[in-house]
């Protein structure tokens, strides 16, 4: 059985060509998916700004093959991302990927003599 990573990935992505409905829905939700809305899980988080309404992130945790690497984790985030924005018919473009292996993840802990 190979090893198994857990990766969170951002993908980030433009709106394009909103229809004038899903332009509505996006200024009329923007509340729920601002600041605190951010988190990564498996279904996926939605943030943006609404004014100007151009940008979008959208925040997943994907868990896959530790030898499929990093590539393939923003890979799958951006699939799911793509599938999610059509569902909800909005048009997008531009998605690219941030991805951060949290199994080879390095955290730096201070001391107890530095506080």
């Amino acid at each position: 059985m190979s090893e198994r990573h857990t990766y969170r990935v951002i993908v980030r992505g433009t709106w394009e060509g909103l229809t004038e409905d899903a332009r509505t829905r996006l200024l009329a939700e923007a509340g729920d998916h601002g600041m605190a809305s951010m988190r990564f899980t498996e279904e996926g988080s939605l943030s943006y700004e609404p004014s100007p309404l151009k940008h979008f992130s959208l925040r997943y945790v994907v868990v896959s093959d530790a030898a499929d690497g990093e590539e393939m984790a923003g890979a799958i985030a951006e699939d799911r991302a793509e599938t999610a924005l059509r569902a909800l018919g909005y048009g997008f473009r531009d998605l690219r990927s941030t991805v951060t292996d949290l199994d080879t993840m390095k955290v730096n802990r201070k001391s107890r003599s530095r506080r």
